[in-house]
């Protein structure tokens, strides 16, 4: 084990020489997050503005979740589902009721859990609905992220993702997101072979494609009409991020937890990960009803990890912060101010061509080619003043913050995008 304090440059040079090169990471090394906060090895402060790809949603290092980690961990932190433990039960109880469905199946990662959506929604047409075996189709958006598995790279529109690694796996469709017209009429045309419809509430990789108000609800109705299952992948707009608990809320599954949403739609089926834990440990979930969730059987789908004694303690406890600390409504009021700023902003600067967002899920279009160096170059401005963001589909720049985050705190990062917005030069 190495003993020696590295800097922040020899730290780089070690990740570069000893680590596949999947990743163009900001050029910062963290080393201590608390809050809203990030220290890098020399000790410099900064505001995380992306919260781990909305993982951090409780804050770095929340006392309370980490407190039921260490509790936790003391304990029993595995016994793989080949046996029962004392806390599996308990917290299938508790996310069935906190989210409004009958049935959970636990897994670790978000693409684990769109994998396991995938299988449940397939399984549920060829039994229930009466597909032929092999025959069904589930529907996804272009311009999706789901995840970088075979399979789910197979129905991706990125190429840089998708590019080499086929064959692909077949019996997806792919449609303009936010088209509704272009769903009604694939479900009328091919609607007794299709199994489902897999969208995410706001495309968030692909720079916060926000839709129609109307949209969700009107694809959730098409797809009943169909007998076609509605699977919503809330792993990165679900648990507050958007200012209320899941960005498609319905049959009151938000219900106590947060402020209501301007529409209502209750998937078949739900796909959470990323802040379930709060960022502190690998926890990710699918719920449904009993309809749906007891076509599998055992032996038909399972991870060592999934359910574990650990995660299942760590993912109440971030739930309770939650909604005990009301992070729904402080995204949902932090937000609009965000927005309100970001729009001045533009009115101040050619370079911000567009802004939008909901709760602290937010973006700025940058007015330059998505293959130019802009935004990165913009990113690492901020970074320079004290804030970190990324860029994502070149000329777009995410903005997440944690929700723990105060007005004052905002309105000090406004400032900072303000101030290096302003100051850039190309």
């Amino acid at each position: 084990m190495l003993t020696k304090t590295h800097n922040s440059k020899e730290l780089m040079q070690l990740e570069d020489r000893y680590g596949a090169h999947n990743y163009h990471p900001l050029p910062v090394v963290l080393s201590r997050g608390e809050g809203v906060y990030v220290w890098d090895a020399e000790g410099k402060r900064y505001y995380d503005f992306l919260s781990a790809y909305s993982a951090v949603n409780q804050g770095h290092c929340h006392p309370r979740i980490i407190a039921a980690l260490q509790e936790q961990a003391g304990r029993l932190t595995l016994t793989s589902r080949a046996f029962y433990s004392d806390q599996l039960g308990v917290y299938e109880k508790y996310m069935s009721e906190y989210f409004g469905f009958d049935k959970i199946l636990p897994m670790n990662t978000g693409a684990e859990a769109v994998e396991t959506a995938l299988k449940i929604c397939r399984k549920w047409s060829y039994d229930v609905k009466g597909i032929p075996e092999n025959q069904g189709h589930i529907i996804v958006c272009g311009q999706n992220f789901h995840g970088r598995t075979t399979t789910i790279i197979s129905f991706s529109s990125d190429q840089n993702a998708k590019g080499n690694f086929g064959p692909y796996t077949p019996g997806f469709i792919s449609i303009e997101y936010n088209d509704l017209d272009a769903l009604e009429n694939l479900l009328e045309e091919k609607g007794e072979e299709i199994a489902g419809f897999l969208v995410e509430p706001i495309q968030g990789e692909a720079g916060v494609n926000v839709p129609a108000d109307d949209y969700l609800a009107k694809a959730a109705a098409l797809c009943k009409k169909h007998n076609v299952l509605f699977l919503a992948d809330e792993i990165q707009t679900g648990v507050a991020r958007t200012g209320s608990l899941l960005r498609v809320c319905g049959d009151c599954s938000c219900a106590g937890h947060c402020e209501k949403q301007e529409t209502y739609v209750r998937p078949d089926i739900l796909i959470l990960g990323k802040a379930l834990s709060g960022g502190v440990y690998p926890v990710s979930a699918v719920l449904a009803d009993d309809h749906i969730m007891n076509v599998i059987k055992p032996g038909q789908h399972g991870s060592t990890f999934g359910g574990n004694p650990l995660a299942c303690h760590v993912a109440m406890t971030a739930l309770e912060v939650i909604r005990d600390e009301k992070l729904a409504q402080n995204a949902r009021a932090l937000g609009k101010r965000f927005r309100a700023r970001m729009e001045e902003l533009a009115n101040k600067s050619d370079l911000v061509t567009l802004v939008r967002g909901k709760g602290l899920l937010n973006a700025i279009v940058i007015n330059d080619s998505p293959d130019s160096s802009t935004a990165w170059d913009i990113c690492v401005g901020l970074r320079d003043n004290g804030l970190l963001a990324k860029p994502t589909h070149g000329n777009i720049i995410r903005f997440a913050p944690p929700l723990v985050m105060s007005e004052t705190q905002l309105e000090e990062c406004c400032d900072i995008i303000e101030k290096t917005i302003l100051e850039f030069k190309k």
